[in-house]
């Protein structure tokens, strides 16, 4: 690879950066073509992007970029693969998946909307981690349910209210 291969690769990788803010980094070394073929088919159905980076450029981007990585540089050592995707637990939901039929890729570490996450431990906390749509859903549903509560009570009080006015009324006949 040339110098200015170099530097362009580095300018595409910060850009791939700073245009995403789910950023996982993985090991899918000792995969086979097939299972790696299988890997990219799955991130695919998911919407998430595997790219396979080599980890000195990478390191070097993330320097370039304006986010905080943290401690994230010190992952970047063997076979590196970056997988983005507009949800923050897109990429882990796929990892856990492909990984009961195969022991890779392994969780290096991930960058999601500021927080850095390291080690294949924090798996099950990336996956359980909402995307902003279901919070708002949930933010939602929360608002409401004390106003259908309000409703359904003046409503349910509203018919026992007319029952006992019309059986009064009927009493005073």
């Amino acid at each position: 690879m040339t110098k200015q291969e170099k530097v362009q690769a580095i300018e595409d990788l910060t850009a791939q950066l700073a245009e995403n803010q789910n950023i996982y980094l993985t090991d899918v070394s000792e995969l086979d073509a097939l299972t790696t073929s299988n890997l990219r088919r799955a991130c695919f159905k998911a919407g998430v992007k595997l790219t396979v980076v080599k980890n000195t450029l990478l390191a070097k981007a993330m320097e370039a970029s304006d986010k905080d990585f943290g401690d994230l540089t010190g992952v970047l050592k063997g076979n590196t693969a970056m997988m983005f995707s507009e949800l923050g637990n897109g990429p882990a939901k796929v990892i856990k998946d492909f990984r009961k039929k195969s022991d890779r890729p392994i969780l290096k570490g991930a960058y999601i909307g500021e927080a850095v996450y390291l080690g294949d431990d924090q798996i099950e906390a990336l996956v359980n981690i909402k995307s902003k749509d279901e919070l708002i859903g949930e933010i939602i549903a929360l608002l409401q349910s004390p106003a259908k509560n309000v409703v359904s009570a003046l409503q349910s009080s509203g018919g026992a209210l007319a029952g006992i006015i019309k059986t009064l009324s009927e009493k005073e006949a």
